[in-house]
């Protein structure tokens, strides 16, 4: 299992100047990369170094950035086509796929840039890294993280790490590779997991997390944006940039907390976790123009993949069931009825009278649906023999 660790480099003025003027140079070089790719149809790799290999060493580039400089671009060009077979970027002939499929890739100046053992080495303990640069070999750039991301970057760091700037400084994030925990193949039981808006996570053992406090922080942010976007100078553009990566960290951090906490129970209690598939949720859903922004600004995505990694370094059996009446179906009797769910907090069942909150007797039956999954994943398809 692979996992990004980043910390945060400190450089003096003349290497904060070398690394900035690093990261235009590969990127004005990826552009043009770019656009003979684009002009030569997008070959594959091999064939795309042919044609640009050489310029990319003349212009100064060393040896392994100019490959990682192809092999970027190549990457870039792969992910676009992913995302037009997904749909991601409109319809074929929608006039936003057509803009997107009639120019080439293009790569901000301070975009990010991969680089390898050849091109950058730590020193753990002193807390430095060396690092290739236009200007030549910058060492003894200091960088700084928490110990136990320095004790992860120790025991597991393995592979590239990738140059970023953000806001005029300047991060390396380095892949790790974990070892995965072995699974529990006999869980004692499965924890439901409710995804949502106003509570982002109601689990079958009384475990919900309210949104509440998120949805606030996300309306006061979203009316400083407005502010922020009527006035339209250089320095509120400045501030709506810093503002959108300060709530992307604060929904982060609460995903990052939600998760360990429903891990963490399944681990202690030897269970495996139940999660909704919620794949093209946003497409399928019809909701008024004011609750639009919620439902789009929900990162339900973001905190089933943090449950998924951590589950998977603890061990913990992790399923995806479908999400049809979960919210509709009484947990108690199995009665389906649209007129059981009252309100958005109620459930009350026609058939039995049970009385519940609606999101615990969702996880209840994400719980039970998660459990007849795994069971029959378990089962053999062989036929018996006769």
């Amino acid at each position: 299992m692979k996992i990004g660790v980043q910390v945060k480099l400190m450089p003096d003025a003349a290497q904060a100047s070398a690394l900035s003027a690093t990261l235009r140079v590969v990127n004005e070089r990826a552009n043009w990369v770019s656009a003979v790719a684009f002009e030569h149809g997008v070959p594959r790799e091999y064939e795309l170094r042919k044609h640009t290999y050489s310029e990319l060493k003349a212009s100064g580039l060393g040896a392994q950035v100019a490959q990682h400089t192809i092999k970027k671009v190549r990457d870039a060009y792969t992910t676009l086509k992913a995302n037009l077979r997904a749909g991601n970027l409109g319809r074929p002939g929608s006039k936003r796929r057509v803009k997107t499929e009639s120019k080439p890739v293009m790569f901000r100046p301070e975009a990010a840039q991969p680089f390898d053992d050849r091109c950058l080495s730590w020193q753990y303990h002193a807390r430095t890294v060396s690092i290739w640069t236009t200007a030549g070999r910058l060492k003894n750039v200091r960088f700084a993280c928490s110990a136990n991301a320095l004790k992860m970057l120790c025991e597991y760091r393995k592979g590239e790490s990738d140059l970023i700037e953000r806001g005029g400084v300047f991060y390396l994030v380095a892949v790790c590779e974990i070892s995965e925990a072995p699974v529990n193949e006999n869980p004692s039981g499965f924890i439901g997991v409710d995804l949502g808006i106003v509570n982002i996570a109601t689990t079958s053992t009384g475990y919900r997390a309210a949104g509440r406090g998120v949805n606030r922080h996300r309306k006061r942010q979203q009316d400083l944006r407005t502010k922020l976007q009527a006035k339209g100078t250089k320095s509120a553009k400045r501030r709506l940039k810093l503002r959108g990566r300060k709530e992307s960290r604060h929904v982060a951090n609460i995903n990052h907390v939600i998760s360990k906490k429903i891990v963490t129970t399944a681990e202690r209690t030897g269970r495996g976790i139940a999660l909704e598939d919620l794949t093209g949720i946003r497409d399928r859903v019809r909701l008024r123009k004011d609750q639009r922004t919620q439902l789009h600004a929900w990162s339900f995505h973001q905190l089933g993949q943090f449950i998924a990694y951590k589950a998977l370094r603890a061990g913990v059996p992790l399923v995806y069931v479908d999400p049809a009446y979960t919210s509709q179906q009484c947990s108690q009797c199995g009665h389906i009825d649209r007129k059981n769910r009252v309100d958005q907090a109620t459930f009350a069942c026609r058939a039995c009278g049970v009385i519940m909150h609606a999101d615990d007797n969702a996880s209840h039956n994400i719980n039970r649906k998660g459990e007849a999954v795994w069971t029959a994943g378990r089962e053999s398809r062989v036929p018996a023999t006769p």
